[in-house]
């Protein structure tokens, strides 16, 4: 008989604040970011197999089953722990491709955690996200479990307490190829490090990508100058979604309809951490 499927939430994240400090040798960036889970998620349904397949029955056009992350971190885990069970997958994409919150790399440590439990392999959570740092740098903060001061590549991770706010998300029409952004001559990579991990006031809060972004992608600009007729925003990640944060709901509401002919978004909550840290 076939297990149930049980759905959990992968939540999407923002850069409150992202500097480009340095490179390494082979290549990667090396990184000062703040992340800061919201309340605005992908959703993962997993079912249980006794037969050790792992299928994904909702493929993303254009994305190979087996080159998805939910899959490989499915296969990754089972070929880590030698379980023999297997699952299918099924995947609720709400979080927008190639904007910058995560969706991808929130997916893949939900699976990650979600098996770990279900399988009964019982990792630790540190085990776990060196197993995520494998599939992507982005993917150790969402096993790590809350808002974080990230360094190296952004997988060395401290908790840092972010104050409760809302956000508006807009989404400027366009994907963006984070390997295009870290490649580009335009990009400086010479920061300067932090002296301690703190989240900075919302004027001096910085995305070093920002820039190459805007000038890559005009439609970026647009959405950045649309929204800082009303505040302060920022861009997330390597784009394309941009942000500006609120002190209460109705703000952030007010100013959405504002903008919402122009622009998809949400508005969201942000969240003091992530909502399955407790399941490990």
């Amino acid at each position: 008989m076939p297990h149930p499927y049980l759905s959990y939430p992968a939540p999407a994240k923002l850069n409150l604040s992202l500097k480009v400090v340095g490179r390494r040798d082979d290549g990667y960036h090396l990184l000062e970011t703040v992340f800061r889970f919201i309340d605005f998620s992908d959703e993962v349904a997993l079912a249980v197999r006794d037969d050790g397949i792992i299928e994904l029955l909702t493929p993303i056009a254009g994305v190979p089953p087996e080159s998805d992350l939910t899959v490989r971190a499915a296969r990754l885990l089972q070929q880590t722990t030698g379980v023999t069970q297997g699952v299918s997958i099924r995947l609720d994409k709400r979080i927008p491709m190639g904007g910058g919150l995560g969706g991808g790399s929130s997916d893949a440590a939900t699976v990650l955690l979600a098996l770990n439990r279900a399988w009964g392999c019982a990792l630790s959570r540190e085990r776990l996200m060196e197993l995520g740092l494998s599939l992507g740098a982005d993917v150790p903060v969402f096993i790590f479990g809350r808002n974080a001061f990230a360094t190296g590549i952004g997988e060395c991770l401290s908790e840092i307490g972010v104050p409760q706010a809302w956000y508006l998300v807009l989404h400027p029409g366009v994907q963006v190829p984070t390997a295009k952004v870290f490649s580009s001559p335009l990009l400086t990579r010479n920061s300067p490090l932090g002296i301690m991990p703190i989240l900075e006031t919302t004027q001096q809060r910085r995305n070093d990508l920002q820039s190459v972004v805007c000038e890559m992608f005009p439609e970026v600009d647009r959405a950045l100058t649309e929204l800082g007729k009303y505040g302060s925003p920022l861009m997330t990640g390597s784009g394309s979604c941009v942000f500006l944060e609120f002190a209460s709901r109705q703000e952030a509401e007010k100013v959405y309809r504002l903008v919402s002919d122009r622009y998809s978004g949400f508005v969201a909550e942000g969240l003091a951490r992530h909502p399955l840290f407790d399941i490990v």
